[in-house]
């Protein structure tokens, strides 16, 4: 045979395009090609195959070898090719079958000594595989149990060179195949009885976490703001396993995987520094763009910590995000898109001295304008629940006001949740605050007397239409936390006062 195939997968962003590999041996003097638009990591990998073959004791062909990557106009980059060229040149020299190699995809860098070395992606990159009907999958043996989770694929691990062509001339037990998977342990998060006091921010935080609403939390330094905020993932459900496919292949690509644990189950936190640059926070990168901060917490929570000191920037570039629920980036080779539906919890003090005491502040009335400005407009128009937090007055805490354990809020976060994707079970929904303000306003339109008072603040300007949306969906929330069908005035004026108390 002087002609050979097999398949890897091109990842464009959380999406996969198999690649067919083509190696073709002969018709000229002894040189290496590879065709298809590759990058620089993957025209080096000629050098690590070729090495990789030679010390695995096997023979480079002395032969021109042309190595064919389809679709020839889609740009490849990366080094998950290297094992399926080097089976493929094997295969067309005649120096193993390729019969097994046209139904298989293979995922993974060789280093010199023919060790096939983990790569990001593996998840999308077999997902995409197996849209595309191949049914047999080679990967690091490091990463077998996250290629596991594709169901309906055989996956075989791959520790060397020297095991896949053992596999190739007949030997089935030269792969490891996925074990068992095992119970993984929940990560501990923090009890939500561990803050004392601040009761209104705490009631927020449970509405944040029935409905799925953004959170804005402004006090003095020490009064809980950070606590509370960790304390938010604790409240949400276990992921479902179609989300945690989709967060599992955002990390995957991300390299945040542990070989320990390869599913990710439950909802994730991200709390980046405000250091952070925008491409940190929204992705990007030379090349086809890399998922940033707020696709790592997708159906998890992004905590912005001392948010004013982000800068407007980089805060401005989270708003598309917040709307659509996803982030399209555009860089020299292509246009990827990449989920981005997180619940954003905003960390900030009143002003850029934060005394303890409000009375002790020293700054001017100008400079805290220009420090809460850096949260403009468009941004807190995004954020359903604001709370302003008070300092400490006692240490003491009276036994019959002991604070509620995560546990114990959690129930009610269950039943609101279950209310509220029971409700829009039928449009696919699983929140309150995935609900789109037209839907809400036309098929559950609330009568006239209930939203008298949010009529009042869009006539005052009190309150934007994209403000008034939000303060119905975070009052379909209440009405689920209170256990009533409808909301009624009462759950609407609540909602306004959440968001602005000028407009209550």
């Amino acid at each position: 045979m002087r002609l050979a195939h097999t398949w890897s997968v091109a990842l464009l962003g959380v999406d996969g395009v198999p690649v067919e590999i083509e190696a073709d041996i002969g018709g000229g003097r002894p040189n290496t090609r590879i065709v298809g638009l590759p990058d620089a990591s993957l025209t080096e990998a000629k050098e690590r195959v070729r090495a990789a073959i030679r010390n695995s004791g096997e023979k480079w062909p002395s032969e021109a070898v042309t190595l064919a990557l389809s679709p020839a106009a889609l740009k490849k980059n990366g080094s998950g090719y290297d094992l399926a060229l080097a089976c493929a040149v094997l295969a067309a020299a005649d120096a193993v079958p390729g019969e097994a190699l046209g139904k298989t995809v293979m995922i993974g860098e060789l280093s010199l000594d023919g060790r096939v070395r983990e790569v990001h992606g593996v998840l999308p990159a077999l997902l995409a595989a197996r849209r595309a009907g191949l049914q047999r999958a080679i990967v690091p043996e490091s990463t077998v149990q996250e290629a596991a989770l594709v169901h309906g694929m055989e996956v075989l691990g791959a520790q060397t060179l020297s095991h896949v062509l053992q596999w190739l001339r007949g030997e089935p037990d030269a792969l490891s195949t996925p074990g068992a998977m095992q119970e993984i342990p929940q990560p501990e998060v923090p009890d939500l009885a561990d803050v004392m006091g601040q009761p209104e921010a705490r009631w927020a935080l449970e509405v944040a976490a029935a409905g799925g609403h953004h959170l804005l939390l402004i006090g003095p330094p020490g009064t809980g703001k950070t606590m509370l905020a960790r304390r938010l993932p604790g409240l949400l459900p276990a992921l479902t396993h179609d989300q945690a496919l989709e967060v599992t292949a955002i990390h995957s690509i991300a390299g945040m995987l542990r070989p320990e644990a390869p599913l990710v189950s439950t909802p994730p936190f991200i709390a980046p520094h405000h250091t952070a640059s925008r491409t940190a926070l929204v992705g990007g990168g030379v090349g086809l763009a890399k998922p940033g901060v707020i696709s790592k917490a997708h159906r998890g929570v992004l905590l912005l910590d001392e948010a004013c000191e982000f800068g407007g920037d980089r805060l401005e570039a989270l708003r598309e995000a917040l709307e659509d629920g996803e982030i399209r980036l555009a860089r020299r080779d292509g246009v990827v898109c990449y989920p981005a539906r997180f619940q954003l919890v905003l960390a900030t003090n009143p002003c850029p001295c934060a005394p303890p005491r409000e009375a002790d502040c020293s700054c001017t009335p100008h400079e805290r304008r220009r420090y809460m400005a850096r949260l403009s407009g468009p941004v807190l128009d995004r954020v359903d629940l604001r709370v302003r937090m008070r300092p400490m007055t006692a240490m003491s805490i009276v036994d019959s006001n002991r604070p509620e354990s995560t546990a114990t809020v959690r129930k009610r976060v269950d039943a609101a949740r279950r209310s509220a994707r029971d409700r829009w079970a039928q449009q696919g929904w699983v929140t309150n605050a995935d609900v789109p303000g037209p839907f809400l306003r036309r098929e559950f339109a609330l009568p006239r007397k209930v939203t008298m008072l949010l009529d009042r603040g869009l006539e005052s300007g009190a309150v934007t239409a994209r403000g008034a949306d939000r303060c119905l969906r975070v009052a379909w929330t209440l009405a689920d936390l209170a256990g009533v069908d409808r909301p009624d005035a009462d759950h609407v004026a609540a909602a306004l006062e959440f968001r602005d108390r000028r407009a209550a």
